[in-house]
Order: structure tokens, then sequence, then C-alpha cells
């Protein structure tokens, strides 16, 4: 699914709306961002048009107003960080359609930044309304999608915008269609994934499709819970989804007829609860107490996870192993994080709690590609369209 690039069309000089995935952590007292992944992730496609002497209008969402003004979510925060990230003055507008934009983009010279506000301070956004969109790609003539982030919503900025403009990628949206396609594509064999997460009914569509592409698939955090239940095991207390245990006896059926590794764990790291102070006790998965529940996957787990992980030559990661938010219990999965990093292939981390993971365990310059789009990598991953893709034009 090849699709043009901002490369692909004449920027110089022209007024060039960029839809970015700005939707960063706030510091709740200071109120700066306090996590700029996203917004250094769209730093080479801003850089590029201001050389070109584009005019840079920004638009993004910020967290979930539900289509109403709210103080908290107001883009200039990010408007001050980008500014320094940029080293140079970025314009910020209180508002992202109407006369107020509109005149501050007639007073563009080019290689000036403009932010627009929060695009979901606007109902008309998540509801893709027409005219919506067409005020939106009014302020300029020609839409870069950037926030790969948000391709899986049909939105106006995401979808919408794309009918009346000539729509293209950005640079961050093509390394992450390259890299994510390249694992449904053609990836190197042998091909692991490690999935993890609390459920099983998140990560169904993904298993399902990925079993018909990996040579390894490796399962952990509390999903894993619901397959070993599924084998009979006794899980004690463990979070588990009892309607998912035939689906579960499936997946693993067809791993066995397709002749694919499937890994569980064989320990896990067991308390009475998920609390900071728990007391962990580390058990086989035939010997978790009654009143216990798996938090986290053990030693000898790891050591077999780690031992599939030796040859692979792709990987792609999604899910914490266990509660990894919680010191007692994050051992798994910073364990993988570093795993990963030595494996001497392609290997991608996607979704919140991977990321975190290897960023926590000081890995992250060592993973060939980290998505930011954690539920559009898993859609894309399932093998499904992603609107805000799709909406742009194909090379």
């Amino acid at each position: 699914m090849a699709k043009k690039t901002v490369r692909d069309l004449d920027v110089a000089g022209k007024r060039v709306l960029v839809r970015v995935d700005f939707n960063v952590p706030l510091n709740k007292e200071s109120g700066r961002v306090s996590d700029d992944t996203r917004i250094r992730a769209a730093l080479p496609t801003i850089d590029y048009l201001i050389q070109q002497k584009s005019k840079v209008i920004l638009v993004s969402h910020l967290g979930r107003p539900k289509g109403k003004v709210d103080e908290k979510y107001k883009m200039d925060p990010v408007a001050v960080r980008l500014s320094e990230l940029l080293n140079r003055p970025v314009q910020k507008v209180d508002e992202a359609v109407g006369e107020v934009p509109r005149s501050a983009v007639e007073q563009m010279q080019g290689g000036d930044v403009l932010l627009l506000e929060n695009v979901r301070f606007y109902p008309e956004e998540e509801k893709n309304d027409e005219n919506f969109a067409r005020m939106l790609a009014e302020l300029a003539e020609i839409y870069v999608n950037d926030a790969f982030g948000t391709a899986h919503r049909a939105h106006a900025s995401t979808e919408g915008v794309a009918e009346f403009l000539p729509a293209v990628a950005g640079f961050l949206m093509e390394k992450e269609l390259d890299m994510l396609g390249r694992l449904l594509a053609n990836p190197e064999s042998p091909f692991a994934a490690i999935i993890g997460g609390a459920k099983v009914s998140d990560k169904i569509a993904v298993l399902s499709n990925l079993i018909e592409k990996v040579d390894i698939l490796i399962i952990g955090g509390g999903m894993a819970n619901t397959f070993l239940k599924s084998q009979g095991y006794d899980m004690g207390k463990s979070l588990l989804e009892v309607d998912k245990l035939e689906m579960a006896r499936n997946l693993m059926k067809k791993a066995k007829n397709r002749g694919i590794q499937l890994l569980l764990p064989v320990d896990v790291v067991a308390a009475p609860g998920a609390a900071p102070n728990a007391e962990p006790a580390t058990v086989p998965v035939d010997k978790i107490p009654p009143d216990f529940m798996a938090l986290d996957i053990g030693p000898e787990t790891l050591g077999r996870f780690a031992a599939a992980l030796k040859n692979a030559r792709t990987v792609f990661w999604n899910g914490p192993m266990g509660v990894f938010e919680m010191k007692p219990f994050a051992g798994g999965t910073e364990a993988i994080a570093r795993e990963l990093s030595q494996v001497k292939g392609i290997t991608v981390v996607g979704g919140g709690d991977s990321v975190a993971a290897v960023k926590q365990a000081g890995v992250a310059d060592q993973i060939s590609h980290i998505s930011t789009g954690g539920g559009a990598a898993l859609e894309f991953l399932e093998g499904r369209e992603l609107p805000g893709v799709v909406a742009l034009l194909d090379k």
C-alpha cells in the first residue's frame, strides 16, 4: 500500500495543513509537556516543510474534551514545547476554524509555523462533519497526515480533509507504514510476536492474523491466564476471561497445526493482590495458591522466552508481561525489553505500556522502530484498512 509522501508534491511556499499527533501528557503541577516523544516524532516533517518555506499549519487533538472547550486540554503548552524543539517561534491560535485562524494564516511568511486549537473542542471533528472538514481545508493548499496514532479514526482532520485537498503522508506516517507493512508482507524468518496485556478480547483479531505469519508466538500478561485456564490450570484469583477459553483453545490448536512454537508462562510471580507493597511469591503455574493471582512472568518463563528470541530475525512486541506499573511485578516486562535490544534483526514495539517499558529499561535507542500508534498499529496488524491512510493519494 504505497502512498505518496510530502516529497512527491511541490510544497515550496505553499500553505500546508499537517495533521500531527500531539496528544501528549501534561504535568499536573506545572502544566508543561511531561513527555514530548510524539512532538519529536513529527519534527522531520515539520523541519522539511520549514526548509521548503511552506506555511506550516498544524492541527492535533489533546485528551478527550468530548466536543467542548476544556481549559486543561488547550494546546498552549504544546506550542511552547514545539517552539523550544524547533528553536523558532510557534504561533498558536485559540480556534481551529473560522476567521481567527484564517486571518493568522494570511499573515504567515514562508517557513512560519502555526498551531491550531485542539480540534476535538469541536463535536464536528469526531463526527467527520463534511462542512467542518471543508473549513479546515480552506486554510491550506495541501494536506499532510503525519498522525499515524489517529489514522484508524475516520475524523474530519484525519479523513474528511483529504476530500478537499491533495493528501499525502508525512515522514512519520511513511515510516510507520513501511515498518509495520514489512511485518505483514515480508518479515524475515524466524518471525516472533510477543503479545501481552490484560485481555485476550482486545487482541483476538491481531492474534488471528499474526498466527498466519509468525514462527514463534509468545503470550504473557493477564491474557496468558486465560490460555493457561483453557488448558486446565487452576489460576487462583487471577484475572481471566472465562468466555474466551474456547477461543484460546482454538488459537492454540491453529498454532499447533501450523507448526508454530507457542510459548506460555511456566511459572509466575503471584501475590494476594496487585499492590505496590505486595510480597510476591514465584510459583509454577500448576501451584498457584487459591487466594493468589498471577501478576508477572517468573524467571523460568523468562529464560524460555529469551531462548526463543535468540535467533529471531523479526520481532513485534505489544503488551506488558504483568502489572508493570508496580515495582514488584515490573521485572518480566523490563527483562523482555532488554532481551529485545539484543535481537540481531528488526524489532518493532507498539502500545503505550511496551513503549514505556523499553524507555524504562533504557533500551529505546536499540529498538528498530517504536510505533507511535497503539490502537492504529494493532488495527493495521489485524489486516484492517485505516481510514486516515486510505484517504491519502496512492503512489
